[in-house]
């Protein structure tokens, strides 16, 4: 650890000692250019949200309405969720690494805060352009662009160690490139659950003939926001319930199956009403909208660029992590149940984390800790993330390309042609008339 000389990195806490580590437990700083030796990838993460919110909420400004009650209802969401995560412990699986700035305990990166109207904004501008007839596809929809926008976040990230998972939770151990399956799945369905609060609370309250994203009453929109901050975990969770629990828990169907279920659903109840749309020319983009273009190119070349030109073995990365139990007395009957229950600490010499281990570390963190220093480990066929993530901005740029920019000259053509002659018809019968 020398070669770092980081005040952060080799330090060991347990929970005890971070809960009494008061003011630094509900706001704390760390020096980022001694982040960025031990992991720069996180850092590129992190400025890459954080620009990419301040031109979200700039364009949500610039184009008024409801722009900016849904940049601050997926703010409010994301802090609902993340402390809830945080703090209830059947759904507390997952630790970030040391950031700059972080809240409550060190689980809340100030990043994380942004994450959420990023992924949001970026989702629900490209729905309205879409003019979907259904309201039930547009929210379907709002729930594949943010998991098509998370895919590399997902996907990268935990191979950097941004973050590590729970190691015995049943929930989560269904994985893909380390990731759980149940993230796409809690994508998908807490934005669609977001998205069906968000528009109709505001449509009950506020009765009058609106457009989708005409502003209503100041007391309508503030109670959408309210509504779909809080209702959302609620209303996403539920959606678990008719396919997640009953085929995984009893028919032990994996997480993979009903996920892609759920995805493969909404996106064919997606195409088929979008076959329907009422969209002609796209709104042409002005310059904030071609920065949120330009955004969603950094996004995704962010992350291109991490699995390129960085190497995951040289991460080293300080902060809370799965507490250290002892399990040299249980090792045997741990590695049998190990994937039927949760356990409440991580195991350091049985563990199924591959994406890290403590090589970078004269020693293992002692039993009890809870916070400490891990490390990354190498790409087992680095070519195999290229080709993934090729994959990944192909189908963003396709998607995203076509919503905004892209239409059919000769439909739109022919669509004009057809009006016209309706006019004139019309015009020769009011002549007829008079």
């Amino acid at each position: 650890m020398n070669r770092y000389n980081l005040s952060t990195f080799g330090i060991e806490k347990t929970r005890q000692e971070v809960l009494n580590d008061f003011p630094r437990w509900f706001v704390n700083f760390q020096n980022p250019a001694e982040l960025y030796r031990a992991q720069p990838s996180y850092i590129w993460c992190q400025a890459a949200f954080l620009l990419g919110a301040l031109l979200c909420l700039i364009h949500a400004f610039r184009r008024g309405g409801r722009w900016p009650f849904l940049f601050l209802g997926a703010l409010c969401h994301g802090l609902v969720v993340e402390l809830i995560t945080y703090f209830v412990p059947s759904i507390d699986n997952f630790w970030h690494s040391k950031t700059p700035i972080d809240f409550i305990g060190h689980r809340l990166p100030l990043y994380i805060i942004f994450l959420y109207p990023v992924f949001y904004y970026q989702a629900h501008w490209a729905v309205s352009k879409l003019q979907l007839k259904c309201r039930w596809s547009e929210h379907m929809a709002a729930g594949l662009f943010v998991v098509l926008i998370d895919l590399p976040y997902d996907i990268v990230s935990v191979k950097f160690v941004h973050w590590t998972w729970h190691d015995t939770d049943p929930n989560i151990a269904d994985r893909n490139y380390w990731v759980p399956w149940n993230s796409y799945y809690f994508h998908a369905t807490f934005a669609f659950a977001f998205s069906f609060f968000f528009h109709n609370v505001r449509k009950w309250l506020d009765t009058r003939k609106l457009e989708r994203w005409q502003a209503g009453t100041l007391k309508a929109e503030l109670a959408a926001v309210v509504v779909a901050a809080l209702l959302s975990f609620p209303g996403g969770a539920l959606l678990f319930i008719p396919l997640y629990h009953p085929f995984h828990d009893f028919y032990n169907v994996p997480g993979e199956v009903t996920t892609l279920t759920l995805l493969f659903v909404f996106l064919v109840t997606l195409w088929k009403f979008d076959r329907k749309s009422n969209r002609r020319l796209p709104e042409k983009l002005d310059t904030m909208g071609r920065a949120l273009m330009a955004h969603l190119v950094i996004h995704y070349t962010t992350f291109m660029a991490m699995v390129l030109f960085l190497d995951p073995e040289n991460v080293v990365a300080a902060g809370l992590h799965e507490p250290i139990g002892d399990c040299e007395a249980k090792t045997p009957v741990y590695t049998v149940l190990k994937t039927l229950e949760k356990r409440t600490y991580l195991c350091v010499n049985d563990y199924d984390e591959k994406y890290f281990d403590f090589h970078c570390l004269s020693r293992p963190p002692k039993d009890g800790a809870y916070w400490y220093t891990i490390c990354g480990t190498p790409f087992e066929n680095r070519a195999e993330y290229v080709l993934i993530m090729l994959l990944i901005s192909f189908i963003a740029l396709m998607v995203f390309r076509t919503i905004h920019i892209d239409y059919d000259v000769r439909f739109d053509v022919y669509d004009l042609v057809r009006k016209e002659k309706r006019d004139r018809s019309t015009r020769e019968e009011k002549k007829k008339l008079n």
